[in-house]
């Protein structure tokens, strides 16, 4: 676990076989876990969108859990972004 000296967000991109296969309800599993808030939308392109707050240490290891292949459905490839979090998460919400 980290502190808050060292809390980031993440927002990925996950494209492939990623909706109506239970992705983001395995996403919002592996997200409460690690303590994470945050969400994970359906895109009309296809892709998840999954927005993670929280220790930089238990974003990357979503960002891992993401690319393991151990998800439902099939992740083609996930594009990453990090940044400041908001803070105006307080729980992680499938939208």
């Amino acid at each position: 676990m980290g502190d808050e000296n060292d809390m980031t967000r993440l927002t990925a991109w996950v494209a492939g076989r990623v909706q109506g296969v239970g992705f983001r309800w395995w996403t919002r599993s592996r997200a409460l876990e690690l303590g994470l808030v945050g969400s994970v939308t359906n895109l009309a392109d296809g892709r998840v969108e999954v927005v993670a707050e929280g220790p930089k240490d238990d974003c990357e290891l979503l960002l891992s859990a993401l690319r393991s292949g151990s998800s439902p459905g099939r992740v083609d490839h996930v594009v990453e972004h990090w940044s400041t979090p908001s803070g105006t998460f307080t729980s992680f919400d499938e939208r």
